[in-house]
């Protein structure tokens, strides 16, 4: 009877706290996410914009779950280190600051340009 009980609870912890199951499609999830800021920020083509898009990005695939905020963490992490191995990151702690605002729920409009476009 324990046995069959401890079952159950650990079927329980697994299945409904740990949810692993979700983690993958929230993943692939956030990375759509990221890569429509991405897209939305070439389309806009619009001055100091840069660190909206970074947030929005971030935000939306963060609340996907923790599948989405990991997948939003290694690309924002791996974009940033690309940009400083190439010379171009000159503002990359600024980019990082943006990135940790939208993961952390933050609502990503402190960034937002005056006149970006509403459809953005």
């Amino acid at each position: 009877m324990k046995l069959i009980l401890a079952a159950l609870v650990l079927v329980m912890v697994v299945g409904v706290q740990a949810q692993w199951y979700r983690f993958p499609g929230q993943a692939v999830g956030g990375a759509k996410d990221m890569w429509r800021a991405y897209s939305d920020m070439k389309d806009a083509n619009w001055k100091n914009s840069d660190k909206y898009f970074h947030a929005r990005g971030n935000y939306d695939a963060a609340k996907r779950g923790p599948g989405g905020r990991w997948s939003a963490t290694v690309i924002s992490n791996g974009r940033e280190a690309i940009q400083r191995a190439t010379g171009r990151g000159q503002d990359s702690a600024a980019d990082q600051e943006a990135n940790r605002w939208g993961r952390n729920g933050r609502n990503p409009n402190r960034y937002r340009p005056r006149g970006l476009p509403r459809k953005y």
